[in-house]
């Protein structure tokens, strides 16, 4: 901890649909990452105490915290809150940037900074599941959304009639042999022909892709996937430091 307080560091704060993901980077190099069910002033003080931060970057995919944004910035000599006019690292060629995803693009400003002029997709498996392409000329190209792993068991409960909510299971049968295992079963296996599905009409357009796993539930389909990818649970965190340093 004395070590960390010599350095001065970037504060990375990302807003989700379900969590507020926190990393502490010194430069390029990522020191800490937090997860917190909510991040307020109290809780950004506290990292204040322990770290010497110079800056700072916000982003958000739910209602802006003002309080919170307006406590960072008077504590920083750099503050940025990604939206659409922010200054990135790739071209952006999607048709409609203001309603493109911040953690859509920032995960694809990681892996393009992890492997940069490369063909990559990106696929973030979150509340939602996205499927991201950067070209080769560091050109962000589009992608698709998707179901996230939570929200399709939710949606079978909630639409049925007599289907129960089923909570995330160490494995998946293949055969599910009770109602609970059936759903558990249909739906992680669907989402795994659903990405390597996609993987493969990828390749189709670009042979030589690289294929990036992230987001919250991305661990459990990791070692399931039949294509060659590159895992990285941080892969959002150092997107937003990559766009805060540019």
């Amino acid at each position: 901890m004395f070590l960390a307080l010599l350095h001065v560091m970037n504060l990375i704060v990302d807003q989700g649909n379900s969590s507020v993901k926190i990393g502490v980077f010194d430069n390029d190099r990522l020191v800490e990452s937090l997860r917190f069910d909510e991040f307020r002033t109290q809780e950004a003080d506290a990292l204040f105490c322990k770290y010497s931060f110079r800056k700072a970057i916000v982003s958000s995919v739910v209602n802006t915290d003002d309080k919170l944004c307006e406590f960072i910035k008077g504590r920083v000599d750099k503050f940025v809150f990604l939206d659409e006019n922010t200054a990135v690292p790739i071209e952006n060629l999607y048709e409609t940037p203001k309603t493109l995803g911040r953690d859509r693009l920032a995960v694809c400003v990681g892996a393009n900074y992890l492997k940069p002029d490369s063909n990559l997709l990106v696929i973030d498996i979150g509340t939602a599941m996205t499927f991201d392409v950067v070209n080769s000329k560091n050109q962000y190209v589009g992608g698709n959304i998707s179901l996230g792993l939570d929200m399709r068991l939710k949606a079978l409960n909630h639409f049925t009639k007599k289907l129960p909510l089923v909570n995330v299971k160490d494995e998946a049968k293949l055969i599910g042999t009770n109602t609970e295992d059936a759903i558990f079963s249909g739906v992680v296996n669907g989402m795994i022909g659903e990405i390597d599905g996609f993987i493969r009409e990828i390749m189709l357009i670009f042979p030589n892709i690289s294929v990036f796993l992230t987001g919250g539930a991305s661990f459990f389909f990791e070692r399931k996937l039949k294509s060659s990818i590159f895992a990285n649970q941080n892969l959002l965190l150092i997107g937003l430091n990559r766009i805060l340093n540019y």
